[in-house]
């Protein structure tokens, strides 16, 4: 059960981490042109 916990909350991390592609700067912030904000990683 505790591996199964450990999977999942992995697996979290990595989805939320490419929840969408590139374009930051260096600082690890981009504009969302979509929404009009602007916000970092």
């Amino acid at each position: 059960m505790k591996k199964l916990l450990v999977v999942v909350l992995a697996a979290t991390f990595v989805s939320s981490a490419f929840a969408h592609g590139g374009r930051t700067n260096s600082a690890g912030c981009h504009n969302d042109t979509k929404r009009g904000t602007y916000h970092c990683h």
